[in-house]
């Protein structure tokens, strides 16, 4: 893996750059948290004139089919700009119909989707909060043509601006763990299902969702039935990685904005950046986010090259999840009390990346996956190298 960016990689970084620096001010981004959407569908166009819906989808349905490596870089200037899109519950549902969803299904969806009309989002969490198979209860049950989803999703994200979501059920009676999940793309507007808004640490729009007797077509299985664990895990996998990308975007730009800060603010007459504890701390940022941002994007090359990236997803997440949040409040430190009122901007990137830490998999889960890959069954290729097999006494 190069880690320096391409001359092409790196124009389409800038130019997401300075399009979120001319068309999403701080002051959209306050404005959205109180709209009822949470989100300006002028910009949603705009974005999807850009090609960022469609960047990494097939070309047949109107997308690019670039590496998610593109992507990435498009969503760590989203996190940077902590632009109200919802672009990542998006992009994450779309890969993974394009991935795994019937030619039909893809044909219905896909093409809405480049062309910024459609919104997605993806309902997997319940009641325990973890990111585990067993967590999943919900259940569908199969009547004629149909299935039958009765249950509870929590901290859906945008639903209310979503038109379609993708949502794991338990379609084997009494099934446990991986076994008997299947997956379906779900009419947001069906009836049956409810919402409450959730309220949140980052004021994003997120909602309990209840439903209650949805029918939904067998046609809007996205893969095989009870067979659907490996496609919600990959989904899961690719939304944590592209999740770091946000984190990391937004981390550097708090972390740039401490650093300036400590330049000009004097204290015993003289910058505080003089100061060596202020100093360390300035490094520690960056030495922090530099780390996220390289086992984001190595996670996302493995992804591109079609080679295993579990691990190096829990290794970018785990690490994203503790190194974005120390970095986000030594930026709040640094400020001092400024950095504490609601009318300076600073916290608008520090809510944001504490709440991420939080969604798709806590630093303990992913490190929990880690370690049980460190141990896994003998023969098995971990971190690149192969797993020694000891003999039993």
């Amino acid at each position: 893996m190069d880690v320096l960016l391409t001359e092409e990689e790196m124009m389409v970084r800038t130019s997401a750059r300075q399009f979120l620096e001319r068309e999403c001010p701080t002051t959209l981004v306050r404005e959205m948290e109180e709209d009822s959407k949470g989100y300006p569908p002028a910009l949603w166009q705009k974005a999807a004139e850009l090609g960022w819906q469609g960047m990494s989808l097939p070309e047949r349905y109107g997308g690019q089919e670039l590496p998610l490596v593109f992507l990435g870089l498009v969503l760590q200037e989203a996190g940077r700009a902590v632009a109200p899109l919802p672009l990542h519950s998006t992009v994450t549902a779309a890969l993974t119909i394009a991935q795994h969803a019937e030619e039909k299904l893809c044909e219905a969806i896909l093409p809405g989707v480049a062309q910024g009309k459609t919104v997605l989002t993806y309902a997997v969490t319940e009641l325990d909060g973890r990111t585990f198979a067993d967590t999943v209860q919900t259940q569908a049950v199969a009547e004629g043509n149909q299935f039958v989803i009765n249950g509870t999703k929590l901290f859906v994200d945008n639903f209310v601006a979503a038109d379609h979501m993708l949502v794991a059920c338990r379609t084997a009676p009494g099934s446990r763990g991986n076994s008997g999940l299947s997956l379906f793309l779900v009419d947001t507007k069906s009836p049956g299902i409810s919402h409450t808004p959730l309220v949140t640490l980052a004021r994003d729009k997120q909602s309990e969702v209840l439903f209650r007797n949805v029918r939904v077509a067998k046609g809007n299985l996205i893969g095989t039935l009870n067979e659907g664990a490996p496609i919600i895990e990959s989904m899961l996998e690719r939304g944590a990685v592209l999740l770091c990308a946000q984190m990391v975007g937004a981390a550097r730009k708090d972390a740039e904005m401490a650093i300036e800060y400590a330049k000009y603010r004097e204290a015993f007459g003289q910058p505080i950046g003089a100061f060596q504890s202020l100093q360390h701390m300035c490094a520690d940022q960056i030495i922090w986010i530099d780390g996220g941002e390289l086992l984001t994007f190595e996670a996302l090359w493995l992804m591109d090259q079609g080679l295993p990236a579990s691990v190096e997803v829990s290794q970018a997440k785990a690490f994203c999840n503790e190194k974005c949040e120390i970095a986000v409040r030594h930026s709040q430190s640094i400020h001092g009390g400024i950095g504490f009122m609601m009318e300076f901007d600073l916290h608008l990137w520090f809510r944001r990346v504490s709440a991420w830490s939080m969604k798709l998999g806590t630093t303990y889960e992913h490190r929990a996956r880690i370690a049980h890959a460190l141990i896994d069954l003998p023969g098995r290729v971990v971190l690149g190298r192969p797993v020694p097999v000891v003999a039993e006494a």
